[in-house]
């Protein structure tokens, strides 16, 4: 099940990763700013913040796997629907439902995940399936470095027929929970009420810092993704392997997402706050490095893109296993669309800005000194949970540790 919820995964970003590729084209066939741009990746990811709102608490309550079918063939109308589009107005509105479709993944994955891995290397399962998220971010690279000669409009055409095939063979073979009616009536009994999920949550003071750090880290996530593309393709050389530099970046997240929770075990005992911290003051210290180097080509600039992706994507194979850890199993769903939310809601946030502040400096590196920034709010706001106490589930020795070494 585990292996199956990650090859459906591995082509999601394929529905809103090609986003960022097809943003020089787009800003010249609309002849808009790149702020306006950033207003249409906002309008996604707010999109995608309001869904894992929703969403996450109705994976605790609902079919995750009919979920997962339903947003995924959604996402793909919309991003079809979109590459016939040439109005800004239709297609902020269009990426803002592909955001809310796109969120009917996550959650409703990390819920079958948490149901056939209770016990044991339930860690190696998050890690597993984070790594599947970064993965997903170099398939949807891949086909859009190969297409970018093309125009725009096949960036959304394209791709998203893999992630048509995926969700299908998804649906017909996995299955929400181990066995029939043991498990199911299992769950019957364990499924909160939609106030008593949000509020079991919404009043864990370390789950809240935490949800905060991962918006910051979610920003600067986003930021990267987002705005490299643009970052290579303002050399004016299409299909240069400049931009095959900038798969590295996803590259270096798939790799960061499995080895950050071993890397946690092995060398820090399992404290995921510290692995947080280490990785985002790394991720913010490597975007400095980047700026000031100002490099597009060569040896360099490879390895500081791959360790950026490492350092800014890793971190969240120990977030997501905070969840059950702080909530508790009963609340798995609920806990991880509640944190998807704010992270999103941060990523969102930033789009725009940094449209705005490329538009007003006239420069592409700036992303990257942005991005230090923000990537240092994240290391520094993690150190906050140390005010509160040990407050965890019931489940604690299981999760604290076996689900870091499943990241």
């Amino acid at each position: 099940m585990l292996l199956l919820t990650m090859f459906c995964y591995l082509f999601f970003y394929t529905g809103r990763h090609n986003f960022g590729w097809a943003s020089k084209q787009l800003a010249v066939t609309l002849d808009i700013s790149f702020e306006k741009i950033g207003w249409i990746s906002f309008a996604m990811l707010a999109g995608y913040a309001l869904g894992q709102l929703i969403n996450g608490n109705l994976a605790d309550r609902l079919s995750p796997r009919h979920m997962i079918l339903t947003g995924g063939l959604l996402s793909v109308a919309a991003n079809v629907l979109i590459s016939f589009s040439s109005s800004f107005s239709v297609i902020l509105i269009l990426w803002a439902l592909n955001g809310y479709f796109q969120s009917m993944a996550w959650a409703p994955g990390s819920r079958i995940i948490s149901n056939w891995w209770r016990d044991g290397n339930r860690g190696l399962a998050f890690g597993l399936y984070t790594m599947a998220a970064g993965l997903s971010s170099v398939v949807a690279y891949v086909f859009s470095i190969l297409l970018v000669n093309d125009s725009w409009r096949n960036l959304f055409r394209i791709p998203v027929l893999f992630l048509a095939a995926a969700v299908l063979i998804f649906f017909v073979f996995v299955r929400n929970t181990p066995s029939g009616a043991t498990a199911a009536s299992e769950e019957a009994v364990l499924k909160p009420g939609w106030k008593q999920a949000y509020a079991h949550a919404l009043r864990n003071g370390k789950f809240l810092v935490v949800c905060l750090s991962l918006g910051f880290q979610s920003m600067a996530r986003y930021a990267l993704i987002f705005w490299i593309p643009l970052y290579f393709l303002d050399s004016g050389v299409k299909a240069s392997p400049q931009l095959w530099t900038s798969l590295l970046l996803p590259l270096g997240m798939a790799a960061g997402a499995i080895s950050f929770g071993f890397l946690t075990d092995r060398f820090l005992r399992s404290n995921r706050i510290v692995s947080i911290f280490i990785g985002m003051a790394l991720c913010s210290i490597l975007s400095a490095s980047i700026y000031g180097m100002n490099l597009k080509s060569g040896p360099a600039i490879g390895v500081l893109v791959f360790l950026a992706g490492f350092f800014s994507y890793g971190p969240q194979a120990s977030f997501w296993p905070l969840s059950p850890e702080l909530l508790g199993h009963r609340y798995v769903g609920t806990g991880v669309g509640l944190m998807n939310m704010t992270a999103y809601v941060f990523a969102a946030i930033g789009e725009p800005l940094m449209g705005k502040i490329i538009d007003v400096t006239g420069s592409k590196a700036v992303i990257f000194l942005v991005v230090a920034f923000i990537a240092m709010l994240s290391a520094l706001t993690i150190l906050f949970t140390g005010l509160f106490g040990q407050r965890s589930s019931r489940h604690k020795p299981t999760v604290t540790g076996n689900v870091t070494a499943a990241l």
